[in-house]
This record gives structure tokens, C-alpha cells and sequence, in this order.
């Protein structure tokens, strides 16, 4: 719709999670780095919290694109809400394995084989729990430490991440038998004012613009409403294209953002 208009190659705004449009800040390129670190030294879990928005997912979607193909399978539960035993039917299905049978132990057995087999092709497992914080019961937590348990002496057969909205982290530490197996760590925090400019910056420079589109009291404004959380700056940069498109400007100023913002409300 306005992609032509501000020479763009593509909407640099939208929210779905494209690794092409990860804004490498400190803070996620150290985050990326634990979790990757995690992988490479055969971690048994690891926890990424963030707040609503923060982009939690996109690193998840960047750390899979890094991951060598042919060397890991991965299961991606994206919607948390199962039992214990519908969480082990669900990993199974991800991981494309036939059980031996429906019965729990019947699962974990074709799981446990699968695990083992991938350590002897030099393969690694592992299993993203997105949104885990949504997860309703203990029994499933529990579930989900269990499955630690597969191990040889020297390293664990899979690598599996926790990641959620800041609530998980406390739902962990009242479950002291998984917290105490959390390796690795961290948690995402909102953008600096400095940080929301060159986001909007590099996912402009992305898609193709390579001069300003936003004034400097435009990002104060986009900064001020978003509080520098990436989904919230995201709404309001592609609504202020549309507009901005609409009314032919030739620059995103204070005033068209805060125009944008008190309509919102």
C-alpha cells in the first residue's frame, strides 16, 4: 500500500518474526549469546523471560535460523496449554517420531531411543516452550524436568528452553527441582530512547530506505507511547506510513505521531 511511496522494499513494521529485521541491541545480542552458548555446550535448559512485545520470539526464530541444518531437530511448542501427557504426545509429533504405543511410558521410550540415536549421528535435540508461562499446571512442569533426566555422563541428550512473559520466571523458582536445572538465563528488557531510534532506523534501512523518514520529535513521541517495547513501536511506525502515505508527506513529524497516538486512545 505504501511501500512504493517511501521507496520501500517491503513493510519493515510488521510483527511477525523475520530474523532479517532482528535489531541487534546489547541486550539481545548478549541474550542471543547465552542462548546459543547453551546449545553449543549442551546445556540442559535455559529460561528467556521478557516482557509482552520485547521479541522474545524473533531471537527464538534467529537462534533456529543460526542452527546448522542437518545437525539438530527441533520441536517448537508455540501453545503451551496441554496436560503432561498431551505435552509428550505434542514433542513427539514436532519431532516426527512414531511411539511404540499411546501409553506415557510406551512415549518416552520411543523419545529416549530418539535421543540416543541422534547422539550417536552427532545430531542434537532440542525443544522450544514458548509462552511457557501459560502452562497450567505443576504436573506439566514437572513433565517438562523429567525429560532432563535424559543424559548421558558427560552431557544432556537435549537442550530446552523456557521462554515466557517476566511471571514465568517466579512460576520457575516456586518449582525449585527446575530452577536448580536452569543453565543458562536472561531477561529482556524494553528499549533505551537511543535504542528505539536506530531500531526504527535499522528496520527502515532493511526494507530498503536509506534516508530519514521520522523527525527527532517524531521518535520522542514514538519513544514516549511505547515505552521501547518493540511490538508497540512496530504499531505505531507502520500506522504513521499509512497516514503519512494518505497525506503525501515527505517526513514523519511530532505532530503526525501524536496525531496517530490520541486516535489510538
Amino acid at each position: 500500500m505504501y511501500t512504493n511511496y517511501w521507496k520501500l522494499s517491503t513493510k519493515p513494521f510488521e510483527n511477525s518474526p523475520d530474523p532479517r529485521f532482528l535489531y541487534h541491541s546489547s541486550e539481545h545480542d548478549e541474550a542471543l549469546m547465552r542462548l546459543l552458548y547453551s546449545i553449543q555446550s549442551s546445556k540442559g535448559a535455559a529460561l528467556l523471560t521478557g516482557e509482552y512485545g520485547c521479541g522474545k520470539t524473533l531471537l527464538m526464530h534467529t537462534i533456529i535460523g543460526e542452527l546448522s541444518s542437518g545437525q539438530f531437530d527441533i520441536a517448537y511448542l508455540t501453545n503451551p496449554r496441554w496436560s503432561a501427557n498431551e505435552l509428550i504426545q505434542e514433542i513427539l509429533y514436532q519431532l516426527e517420531i512414531t511411539p511404540e504405543g499411546t501409553k506415557r511410558i510406551e512415549m518416552l521410550h520411543s523419545l529416549n531411543d530418539f535421543l540416543f540415536e541422534n547422539v550417536r549421528n552427532g545430531k542434537h535435540t532440542i525443544i522450544i516452550v514458548d509462552e511457557a508461562q501459560i502452562i497450567g499446571d505443576y504436573e506439566t512442569f514437572e513433565e517438562l524436568r523429567l525429560l532432563l533426566n535424559f543424559q548421558l555422563n558427560d552431557r544432556f541428550l537435549l537442550t530446552m528452553f523456557l521462554v515466557g512473559q517476566p511471571e514465568l520466571n517466579e512460576i520457575v523458582k516456586k518449582i525449585p527441582q527446575l530452577n536448580q536445572r536452569i543453565a543458562v538465563r536472561y531477561h529482556l528488557k524494553r528499549f533505551s530512547y537511543e535504542d528505539t531510534k536506530a531500531y526504527i532506523e535499522y528496520r527502515l534501512s532493511v526494507a530498503g530506505r536509506t534516508t530519514p523518514i521520522f523527525s527527532d520529535e517524531a521518535y520522542q513521541e514514538i519513544y514516549n507511547y511505547s515505552q521501547g517495547t518493540p511490538r508497540t513501536i512496530n504499531n505505531i511506525c507502520d500506522l504513521s506510513l499509512v497516514i503519512g502515505f494518505g497525506k503525501h508527506l515527505e517526513i514523519i513529524d511530532g505532530d503526525t505521531v501524536k496525531g496517530i497516538i490520541e486516535s489510538e486512545r
